[in-house]
């Protein structure tokens, strides 16, 4: 396969290859902290499965994602207007690594501890993942964006499948070892936190700029003022990009059940099917596969039957999970439901990811990544709490909370039916 006839005038191969790195190297947060091993940590240990603890993590998760909210939409209008992405980038990635190395002195009783590194860990991770995006419209053909961006969500679940496959390894050797999870989790986070930051390094030294105002002149001051003003712009085009819009709010549906999914699924596994922690990692380990094929077969699909075919596929895919993880009573049925969810999970954002760039204008694409970072933090508030409050209102009843998380897959697709991808095109391209 030949990268050249995908990228743009001007991109050199590595440098795609150093973009999609960022994805290999951020999974490894997603995948260990977040999915597999510190929210099951924190519910069961740190909080000692107290009623409450389900929904203090997703109040943690769901305040960084309000930040993230707030803050991600303004980091890339600044870095459209001042041209520069990468100093932005590396701050964020070095507060996700800084949280994640504080977890490790997070044990039994330390809730508001917990809380305060997650939080600084989530905000960084939400921040970075918004400001690597926007590169991908800068080197990607419009034709190949769906190819490119399967590639890159394929070797971030690569990275989270390595990631992950070193903490196995740890956990093991500590039960053989008679250690109890209280002592080898801080030893995942340590594992996960300097896998980041070393298998970032190559995005943050080969990857260009390739913006438009990468050489404009800045003046003390200036850069808020016109980070400002051009979200402000975008508020008012609102309406002119109404696809784009539309998408937006597709996004912002499925990806409530998305976030449910990586936010609790560790939990779910735990409580709902007796899982332990090698058990998850395991269990996670696969579904990193089923999604790294998912995002690399979907990226294909999706070039070749449409943007919102295939997302809408995806969509169908994640509502038969769900029906499927609800039913489920013996661990074969939950693994077959699990790695349904690896491949929907690994097509649905791969898919709207590329669909954001091709409906973005290109002159101010960070901008536009920056809303759909507030899109999918959006996300991040609205599922995990709605499964926190639905596990207190049907006293532990997981199973029930995970059937009401079908619900925002049915509004994604409802959503994302009335979206014409060709107008919102060539409306992104001036020619409407």
């Amino acid at each position: 396969m030949s990268l050249r006839p995908l990228l743009l005038p001007g991109v050199r191969r590595r440098e795609f290859w150093s973009w999609a790195f960022y994805d290999f190297a951020n999974s490894s947060y997603t995948t260990v902290v977040s999915t597999a091993v510190f929210n099951a940590y924190f519910v069961s240990t740190v909080a000692a499965g107290q009623p409450w603890a389900t929904l203090a993590w997703t109040l943690a998760v769901s305040f960084a994602a309000a930040v993230v909210m707030i803050l991600g939409p303004l980091a890339g209008a600044a870095a459209d207007a001042g041209g520069r992405k990468k100093p932005y980038l590396v701050v964020s990635t070095l507060a996700c690594v800084l949280g994640t190395l504080g977890l490790m002195w997070v044990g039994p009783g330390d809730v508001a501890l917990g809380i305060g590194f997650i939080v600084l860990s989530a905000i960084g991770f939400g921040l970075g993942e918004g400001l690597i995006a926007a590169w991908l419209p800068l080197i990607a053909r419009p034709e190949a964006l769906g190819r490119l961006s399967g590639y890159g969500w394929s070797l971030g679940y690569g990275g989270g499948l390595a990631a992950l496959a070193l903490c196995l390894g740890y956990v093991q050797g500590a039960q053989i070892r008679g250690e109890t999870a209280a002592q080898f989790v801080p030893g995942t986070m340590a594992i996960t936190a300097m896998f980041f930051l070393l298998t970032a390094l190559p995005s943050f030294l080969v990857l260009k700029e390739h913006s438009a105002n990468a050489s404009a002149a800045r003046t003390p001051g200036s850069l808020l003022e016109q980070a400002f003003g051009r979200l402000r712009q975008t508020w008012r085009e609102g309406a002119h990009l109404r696809d784009l819009r539309r998408l937006l709010v597709a996004i912002t549906g499925y990806q409530a059940g998305v976030a449910v999914v990586v936010t609790l699924a560790a939990v779910y596994a735990r409580e709902a099917m007796g899982f332990d922690t090698e058990d998850t990692l395991k269990l996670v380990l696969a579904v990193n596969v089923t999604a790294a094929l998912g995002a690399f077969g979907f990226g294909w699909v999706q070039d070749r039957i449409g943007h919102r075919r295939a997302l809408m596929l995806s969509l169908w895919l994640w509502i038969a999970m769900v029906l499927l993880a609800f039913s489920a009573t013996t661990r074969p049925v939950f693994w077959m439901a699990a790695n349904l969810a690896g491949i929907a999970m690994g097509a649905s954002q791969s898919a709207g990811r590329a669909m954001i760039g091709y409906l973005a204008p290109a002159e101010r694409v960070a901008e536009y990544f920056g809303l759909w970072s507030l899109s999918v933090r959006l996300a991040t508030i609205i599922g995990p709490i709605s499964y926190g409050l639905a596990t207190l209102v049907f006293a532990g009843n997981h199973r029930l909370a995970m059937l009401g998380t079908g619900l925002f897959f049915v509004f994604g697709l409802i959503v994302i039916n009335g979206v014409d991808v060709e107008r919102g095109r060539k409306v992104a391209l001036g020619e409407a």
